[in-house]
């Protein structure tokens, strides 16, 4: 299985602290692109934040399952996998928690033009947009620094999600784009 990245508290300028029985979850994202070849990208604007669509996997879900269901909620469409292109890892030591991604490479089949967001998501401004791949790496990129906490998530773990994400991308970019 081809691991795309491991990210560490070293990738923040933090020293890592040793791990003890850090609590350990496991996610399904990846990159939804519609007919236009745009991809789906959830903006939080409260809190300036650019991410892919995907979130945690539930207990005993396959993970592409979880990312289809995800896929449902978050952009509210149906989609088709065409790629697994590898998987992602969190090692956030400061909270004791690893998180490892499985990422996908999808299509649109459906569009229902219906969000399912969880109040959190609410709370903290999403909406969906469709940006063309450079304009999403740079969306996530620029974001970075100037990211603010929520009441559910500091900045800390979000720099994490908009770093794991710029990866995903640029990863996308570097090995399934062609360049004509």
């Amino acid at each position: 299985m081809h691991c795309i990245r491991i990210l560490t508290d070293e990738d923040f300028g933090l020293a890592i602290k040793e791990f003890i029985n850090p609590k350990k979850r496991s996610g399904a994202r990846g990159i939804i692109l519609n007919e236009e070849g745009k991809v789906a990208i959830l903006n939080k604007s409260n809190k300036n934040e650019f991410k892919l669509i995907g979130g945690g996997i539930e207990e005993n879900e396959d993970p592409q399952l979880a990312f289809k269901r995800e896929a449902l909620e978050e952009c509210g469409c149906e989609v088709e996998i065409d790629d697994f292109l590898g998987i992602i890892k969190e090692e956030k030591s400061q909270s004791n928690f690893i998180q490892t991604s499985y990422v996908y490479l999808a299509h649109v089949t459906k569009d229902t033009k219906e969000l399912h967001l969880t109040t959190k998501e609410i709370d903290e401004g999403a909406k969906l947009l469709w940006l063309d791949i450079d304009e999403a790496i740079k969306q996530i990129k620029d974001c970075e620094q100037k990211l603010v906490s929520s009441k559910y998530e500091d900045v800390y773990f979000t720099k994490f999600i908009v770093r794991r994400d710029y990866f995903i991308l640029d990863y996308y970019k570097n090995n399934y784009c062609h360049n004509d």
